[in-house]
């Protein structure tokens, strides 16, 4: 009979009733790789249920589990730390990624170490895993640093313990000329952040003692040797749980250089708006009265200063279709700019002038208003309503003769060939089909046969270009077409070899 006296075992029972109730995660693992027990705070870690969610054993956590370090590299087997564990190695405060293997989008963060407990021979009797959720810090501290490099307002971050810069957005290295390296690693005294400031000795003390350091001016040196005014104020702040000093910046010498420009700006504005030819007009923005006009809007609407200042376009009655100026006037309150809208002007005098108008937000005196830029089209939409008069009527005889004469009409109004082009290579391949067998006077049904499309789709399709090209029948879109140089004789015959049957 052996006598010896046997060491007490580690009552595993009571292990486990201690540490169930921990923050910090546990997961205990037996020699042979078996996860035999996890606390409550473990699992929730994992976004798991319940134990066996966790896999069971080492081998079937890996495969459940992908594991990435912070710099986004993947762990591979073996490198898990339930794995180095199991291999004898000690773990200390590893932090990982964590993923389910199902739904990578999905991630947590984790600070790992490891603890093996011997029993009372040392031999090893547990095998833990101690974890802690640093969710929550990372994400506040990636909230931080986006919110930070988009902030367009320069910012600076220097760490307290040796006042060396740690962060510079682009804000900042913008308003400088200064690049990443040229800053990051450097000191406050060798960036010259306080040397040219009245009260730099002051701003530097509070900066030794990690105090606010209140709005002051101060020059920056540039990397080109000149210097920079800023407003320059520090706020303590805590980086990666390191003590640091956040400093922003107001350029000063933008805004001089913006007031001086805004000045002449407004000078040259002023009499260019007095002496345009062009009509044009300027309203408020949340009422849309009129505050200025220059001669050329009086004269064509033929009003006088005093009757349109202080009143809007509803109460002259400028407009004649009121839906079409209420949704202009949404556009603009919407931060929309309206271009070349076609709408007709009811004059003092009971005439018409058909106009395209532009208009645009723009502050005034710190007051948001709106710039009224007209064009009286009113002799051009006369003139091109009598071509379309006539090649309307030309176009109901044979298709030969209706071409001929198209031809003919249209180079009355050939404009600049630069802008012509332009717009032309504007439209898309199956917008230059479509408008290719318009001008050879094919039908929406002859269409539908030559591109194998159905004819609800081509009229979508012309629908479409009738839009972009500004035109709403056939006969303008021939115009148009003719105008810029195209028959669509070329375009048609490509149309004809794309859609033939391959020979079989």
């Amino acid at each position: 009979m052996n006598d010896k006296a046997q060491p007490p075992r580690l009552d595993h029972g009571s292990l486990q009733e201690l540490i169930r109730g921990l923050s910090d995660g546990i997961i205990l693992v037996n020699q042979t790789g078996a996860i035999v027990w996890a606390n409550d705070a473990a699992i929730a870690m994992h976004r798991a249920k319940a134990i066996d969610d966790l896999g069971g054993r080492a081998a079937a956590y890996r495969r459940r589990f992908t594991l990435r370090y912070r710099n986004n590299h993947t762990l591979e087997g073996g490198q898990y730390p339930i794995e180095r564990l199991l291999a004898g190695e000690t773990i200390d405060d590893v932090t990982v990624e964590v993923s389910p293997s199902d739904n990578l989008d999905l991630v947590w963060v984790h600070t790992v170490r490891s603890m093996i407990i011997v029993d009372a021979g040392d031999k090893p009797d547990v095998l833990a895993l101690i974890m802690r959720d640093e969710t929550p810090r990372f994400e506040a501290e990636e909230r931080f640093e986006r919110s930070f490099n988009a902030n367009p307002a320069p910012g600076l971050i220097c760490r307290l313990e040796d006042n060396r810069f740690i962060r510079a957005n682009q804000g900042f290295l913008e308003m400088t000329g200064f690049s990443k390296e040229d800053v990051i690693g450097k000191t406050v005294d060798a960036i010259g952040l306080f040397s040219n400031c009245e009260t730099g000795e002051d701003a530097l003390l509070k900066l030794s003692e990690g105090r606010v350091i209140r709005h002051r001016e101060a020059l920056i040196p540039l990397p080109d040797g000149g210097d920079r005014l800023v407003i320059v104020a520090g706020e303590p702040i805590s980086v990666v749980e390191e003590p640091s000093m956040l400093f922003t910046f107001a350029d000063l010498d933008a805004r001089r250089k913006a007031q001086n420009a805004l000045r002449q700006s407004e000078e040259r504005f002023s009499k260019s708006f007095r002496l345009s030819p062009a009509p044009a007009a300027i309203s408020r923005l949340d009422d849309f009265v009129f505050i200025e006009a220059n001669d050329a809007f009086l004269q064509i609407s033929g009003y006088g200063l005093a009757e349109v200042v202080s009143r809007t376009a509803a109460e002259l009655r400028l407009w004649e279709d009121i839906a079409a100026r209420r949704a202009l006037e949404q556009k603009l309150r919407d931060n929309n700019f309206v271009r070349n809208e076609p709408l007709r002007m009811k004059q003092k005098d009971g005439g018409t002038a058909d106009c395209l108008v532009s208009a645009e937000r723009v502050e005034i005196n710190d007051e948001q208003c709106v710039i009224w830029a007209l064009q009286d089209v009113t002799e051009r939409r006369r003139s091109e309503a009598q071509l379309v008069e006539a090649i309307e009527s030309v176009m109901a005889d044979t298709s030969w003769f209706s071409r001929s004469i198209v031809d003919r009409l249209a180079t009355l109004k050939h404009g600049s060939t630069g802008t012509s082009t332009a717009r032309l290579m504007e439209l898309s391949d199956r917008e230059r089909e479509i408008l290719g067998l318009i001008c050879v006077g094919q039908s929406d049904a002859e269409m539908a046969e030559t591109l194998h499309l159905s004819r609800n789709t081509i009229r979508n399709h012309i629908q479409s270009l009738y839009a972009k090209i500004g035109v709403n029948r056939r006969a303008g879109a021939v115009i148009w077409a003719r105008e810029r140089g195209f028959t669509g004789a070329s375009d048609r015959k490509a149309a004809g070899r794309s859609t033939k049957p391959a020979r079989k």
